[in-house]
């Protein structure tokens, strides 16, 4: 099964005539649930040993780089690079949703801001697009930032109607009840994306590469 963490939805009108159009948001693959996405114990295999161990022992500046790729906000990223070492990776998801619960509504943006568009399957044809775009439009109109969400699954229609009804129903929230979930959808992107950093297994990458 494969995982993204979807976080802007971008979506623009196509010429007329096109059938499935593209629609783009912040996307990438997540470990499978074999690895455990989100754990609450997670196992320490070789690879996650080794780059655990590669990050711990980057420089400062190295080590802020790659946690700043996996969450935009330089003083949560500082943080976590000022309390290495962690001896597992039970200990640097723990710190890591520490770090994220102390966010500022500043840091929030700052970290949003952050996230760019990348595509999204396509699928969904023109009524999905046009209704992805106007929803999106709506949500920023309303709270001022972009659209976040953490998606499971393999189906791309099932990925995008994800996507619709969170918006939809989220759009339903006032500012201070998105801000809290907005904020706890971030931190569980960022919980994935810290597994992924550490079970890199390419030895020649410095720290600051580790999530590319």
């Amino acid at each position: 099964m494969t995982y993204f963490d979807p976080v802007r939805v971008k979506s623009t009108h196509p010429p007329v005539g096109v059938e499935h159009p593209p629609l783009t948001c912040t996307a990438s693959p997540l470990p499978d649930r074999s690895s455990a996405l989100f754990p609450d114990s997670p196992a320490l295999g070789p690879d996650t040993a080794a780059g655990l161990s590669r990050l711990n022992e980057a420089p400062f500046g190295t080590a802020e780089a790659a946690l700043r790729d996996c969450c935009g906000s330089h003083r949560w990223a500082r943080r976590m690079a000022l309390h290495r070492p962690y001896p597992d990776l039970e200990a640097l998801l723990a710190a890591a949703d520490e770090a994220a619960y102390d966010l500022t509504p500043g840091d929030l943006s700052e970290a949003l801001a952050c996230e760019a568009a990348t595509p999204l399957p396509h699928r969904g044809g023109l009524a999905t697009h046009t209704a992805l775009s106007a929803a999106q439009a709506a949500y920023e109109n309303k709270f001022g930032n972009v659209f976040v969400i953490a998606l499971e699954g393999d189906d791309p229609s099932s990925l995008l109607n994800q996507v619709l009804t969170g918006i939809r129903v989220r759009l339903a929230n006032d500012e201070d009840e998105e801000r809290v979930v907005t904020a706890d959808e971030l931190r569980r992107i960022t919980r994935a994306r810290l597994a992924r950093l550490v079970r890199e297994r390419s030895n020649d990458r410095s720290a600051a590469e580790l999530r590319r």
